[in-house]
């Protein structure tokens, strides 16, 4: 794959639906945050079929909040007014130096923030250093990595600074040579100017930066000049990680920091009360303390095996956590009791209604949960793979009885975090640790800790209606009940911020409850007329640990309703993938859908037990589809045959990136729909380990696997962390119905207690992990 320049004349505009004309910020915002219940009437209904809607179109749908202002556009709105304090430099080196107030978990923000700097300051890579910002508190809401935002927020800004760079190169070179900085040009990192005059950046840098250089009128290159951005491109720490020199969490402050493990209680947030034997514990070889801490009992060693053995040798007296006695059967009816009935359906009317119900589910990165902390008396150190750095550093210096100042959080590349760190448990347990024994301390999550006690992916149910009159959908109901997702530090100060032209009346009700449900709103939309909208979220507090898991609510919501469209297709007799057509709201869907279709040979003969399934999503400003091939002769072992995902995400910084992104996407919509959940039995998750967390092993995944990127457009940037599971959960589902004549309602599909639990609070060997 090569730059996507040509393309743009030749396919459909997007037909964005920033209607801003009809639907002010201030009204928006209004609906937004009070969240209101639509009253889906019959009047209402039967007006949307009337005989002005030509028979063969879907019935118009009025925009969701997604439509018109997502949490990309928030996240974005938040960052703006401290952009200025993100800085690029140009050392006397000759090396272009950026702070990156984002966190790289794997997605790639380093070589794409590299690469835009080196396309627009014309350098090659290797003279860009990206490295993370430790925590800055003058950030204020710039610091903070989700949504699938990082590049739409710093895409312009960090051209801008680059072009502004190479611009004062070049006046800086035009001064000393006193020649027109017209007839000057730049290439591998020096300025070029008539006959041999040649000046490396380096040597310019103070006199650029001394410069009283006019910068409004300076533009950033056109796109059709690029020849780095829109290239694939390897990663560039990709040669550190392969040969062990990238440094993660646990890396630091190795052979001065002792390792720390912590015996939790036997459920969910148990008490923890009194440590019996903490002497005889501080006897055993290695154990150089034993500490106890809000979450549990820490044991520090020279050793994490000496750690591991004095965690499980402790006595200690647990008392009761907010779950105990609670299983996924009695979670489940507990929401299910919270669920809004349906408005009543026009007379006559057809529907199409299912209920679905997903488990809850662990982040599970590769890396557990960890951190590394030296608290001393007037200062502390804390590396961690934050996501929420700022609050972070807030938080635990108040619990340290310390200045903010003088606690500093460096954050560190974390081997995976799917959502999960922007909750900062491990750096908190390690700062109280540290603490307490006046040394520095490297304290990790045990798996079993992480699968158990970590943040759950909320459990959720669904209830689904679509009223379908005259041949069209003309109303559709979604109601969502779940364990309540806690929203991550952070957020709801942003959330906040960005309502600020709301009423007072409307500002009172952003509270804590608000937050989770303005999430809901700014992610999920339907990318689909379907008349009448009537989505509502319910959620119970049950004390259960929660955070967002990667794209939030989309994955389930989003595939519910990918299930339900196909049984609608069913029911009018046409074809899913061309029913998609159109139902869509983006003009661009009809080219992303009939790619996938041509890629994939859509509507091909399968033999018996093996089918195609269709997913289509719209989130962050992108759209994917998806067509997946289902072998279900065994419904209770499918295998994913072959994916072909197409996927639209207008300008496209490193195409490599991108189609990676989606690939981890396309396993994790395989694990999540098919086989990977936590069993809760008295108030603790039965699953410890990889072993019996039924994740995809590399085996499972499809050999016949192509992402497709369509032609760059120029366009607005969107996100891509997160919209590639929706479209492979919802393709999967559909398939394995096809496959097997099963309709799928509870999630995973295939989900046995199928291995013999570890006992709750030990941990286990690590031959038995």
């Amino acid at each position: 794959m090569g730059r996507h320049k040509s393309a743009v004349a030749e396919r459909p505009r997007r037909n964005t639906v920033l209607t801003t004309h009809t639907v002010g910020r201030r009204r928006f915002l209004t609906y937004l945050v009070a969240a209101p219940l639509l009253t889906l009437g019959t009047e209402a209904v039967m007006q949307a079929t009337s005989s002005s809607t030509p028979a063969s179109a879907a019935v118009p749908s009025p925009p969701s909040p997604e439509d018109v202002f997502d949490i990309g556009e928030a996240l974005k709105l938040a960052a703006t007014p401290t952009m200025p304090l993100v800085q690029l430099e140009v050392g006397a080196d000759g090396i272009a130096r950026l702070q990156m107030p984002r966190t790289d978990m794997g997605q790639g923000l380093l070589t794409s923030f590299t690469m835009i700097i080196a396309e627009e300051l014309d350098v090659p890579l290797d003279r860009v250093e990206v490295t993370h910002a430790d925590a800055r508190p003058e950030l204020l809401f710039n610091q903070i990595t989700a949504g699938s935002a990082a590049m739409r927020t710093f895409y312009e800004p960090i051209r801008q600074m680059a072009a502004i760079a190479r611009a004062r190169m070049v006046a800086a070179a035009a001064t000393r040579w006193d020649v027109d900085g017209a007839s000057l040009g730049t290439d591998a990192g020096a300025v070029i100017g008539p006959g041999s005059l040649t000046a490396d950046f380096g040597t310019l840098s103070a006199a650029a930066a001394a410069l009283d250089l006019a910068t409004s009128s300076i533009r950033p290159k056109d796109p059709s000049e690029w020849e780095l951005v829109g290239t694939p491109t390897g990663r560039v720490d990709a040669r550190d990680i392969i040969t062990g020199q990238k440094k993660f969490v646990m890396d630091h402050m190795a052979g001065t920091a002792k390792p720390a493990l912590v015996r939790r209680p036997p459920t969910i947030k148990g008490a923890v009360g009194e440590v019996r034997n903490a002497a005889q514990v501080r006897a055993m070889p290695g154990v150089v303390g034993v500490v106890p801490i809000p979450t549990g009992v820490a044991v520090v060693a020279d050793t994490i095996e000496q750690a591991r053995q004095g965690v499980n040798a402790l006595e200690v007296d647990f008392g009761p956590g907010p779950v105990d006695g609670e299983s996924n059967a009695t979670i489940l009816e507990g929401i299910k009791q919270h669920v809004q009935p349906f408005a009543v359906p026009p007379l006559g009317a057809a529907t199409v209604e299912a209920e679905f119900d997903w488990a809850p589910a662990c982040h599970a990165p590769l890396e557990t949960e960890c951190a590394v902390a030296d608290v001393r008396a007037d200062r502390a150190e804390i590396w961690a793979g934050f996501q929420a750095p700022i609050v972070a550093q807030q938080e635990i210096a108040l619990m340290l009885g310390l200045p903010q100042d003088a606690v500093t959080a460096h954050v560190v590349a974390p081997g995976g975090a799917f959502g999960r760190k922007c909750f900062f448990e491990p750096a908190t347990e390690a700062a109280q640790v540290s603490q307490a024994l006046g040394m520095p301390v490297r304290l990790m999550w045990h798996r079993t800790d992480d699968m158990r006690h970590g943040r759950q992916r909320p459990q959720n149910y669904h209830r689904i209606r679509a009223t379908v009159v005259g041949g069209q959908v003309v109303a559709y109901e979604q109601r969502v009940s779940a364990v309540a997702l806690e929203v991550a530090p952070g957020f709801g100060e942003i959330l906040t911020d960005v309502a600020t032209s709301l009423p007072p009346r409307a500002k009172n009700t952003v509270g804590e409850k608000a937050y989770s449900q303005t999430l809901f709103l700014l992610m999920v939309s339907s990318p689909y007329n379907l008349g009448v909208y009537d989505r509502t979220l319910a959620e119970i507090g049950n004390g259960i640990p929660t955070s967002a898991y990667r794209s939030v609510h989309c994955p389930t919501t989003r595939t519910c309703e990918e299930i339900v469209l196909d049984e609608v297709a069913a029911l009018l007799d046409k074809d899913p993938l061309e029913y998609r057509k159109e139902c869509a709201k983006d003009a661009a869907a009809a080219a992303v859908l009939d790619e996938v279709a041509r890629l994939s040979g859509w509507g091909r003969s399968m033999p018996e037990g093996f089918a195609q399934g269709v997913g289509f999503h719209k989130e962050s400003k992108t759209l994917t589809a998806c067509v997946v091939e289902l072998d279900g002769r065994d419904p209770q072992d499918p295998r994913v045959t072959k994916v072909t995902m197409v996927v639209d995400a207008g300008t496209v910084i490193n195409p490599s990136g991108l189609e990676a992104q989606m690939e981890g996407c396309i396993a994790e919509a395989i694990s999540l729909t098919l086989t990977a959940g936590l069993h809760i039995e008295n108030g603790l998750p039965l699953e410890g380990s990889y072993s019996n967390y039924d994740w995809l092993r590399m085996r499972h995944y499809p050999k016949d696997s192509t992402v497709h990127i369509m032609p760059s457009t120029n366009e607005d940037i969107g996100g891509i962390g997160e919209v590639g599971i929706t479209a492979a959960s919802g393709a999967i589902a559909n398939a394995y119905a096809t496959a097997t004549g099963i309709k799928p309602r509870s999630f995973p599909i295939v989900f046995p207690v199928d291995f013999e639990p570890f006992a709750p609070g030990a941990l286990p060997a690590p031959n038995l992990i």
